[in-house]
């Protein structure tokens, strides 16, 4: 059986829950998730810290990387875990890995293209194997309707109020998808 993790931060809970939504498509997939979630309280005078994370990465067969966009970029816990696993990149543990990624903005655009290729260049640095997204926009059913092939996308309108997360239905749908996507392709590599 193949296992995804799936290790993200997520501010606001908008990004837990489009991980949440690759998880079941991994499960709905046949294969099994490990959701990793990524904490302020993992960081440590300025350094990122978690060996039980970073065993479960090991241990995965592919892993999606998720941050919410912020200012244009991955958010700054997730830069911290990034740089925590260059002991792994110095190792080249995640080779030939299947890496994906995923994010959310408050903006149609928010500039998350850059937070998608910022882990796209991470994975490759790791000598991992990107997946993009395997779906063309449907404005009937809402998969995709991004329009981002790099990885997941994801956007609500900014909500001030402290009210609970809600993410569009889908940019879920699409999550889930590219979990089950992420499996599929696991499985042809691996066998």
């Amino acid at each position: 059986m193949v296992a995804i993790a799936i290790v993200y931060f997520s501010g606001q809970g908008h990004t837990h829950l489009m991980a949440e939504a690759l998880g079941k498509g991994v499960e709905t997939a046949g294969g099994t998730p490990h959701l990793l979630r990524i904490t302020g309280e993992q960081i440590i005078n300025g350094r990122w810290q978690d060996d039980t994370i970073l065993a479960s990465l090991k241990a995965a067969d592919g892993i999606a990387f998720g941050s919410p966009t912020y200012m244009g970029g991955i958010a700054g816990q997730f830069k911290c875990f990034i740089d925590a696993a260059s002991a792994t990149w110095f190792q080249q543990g995640w080779k030939n890995k299947v890496a994906g990624g995923f994010t959310h903005s408050g903006g149609l655009s928010g500039d998350k293209q850059g937070t998608l290729l910022y882990m796209a260049i991470n994975a490759a640095q790791h000598s991992m194997i990107w997946v993009g997204v395997g779906d063309m926009p449907n404005p009937e059913t809402g998969v995709n309707r991004l329009g981002s092939f790099m990885g997941v996308m994801g956007q609500s309108n900014l909500d001030m109020s402290g009210a609970p997360a809600h993410v569009d239905p889908g940019d879920l749908e699409s999550a889930n998808l590219y979990g089950q996507r992420l499996v599929a392709v696991t499985q042809k590599m691996t066998t």
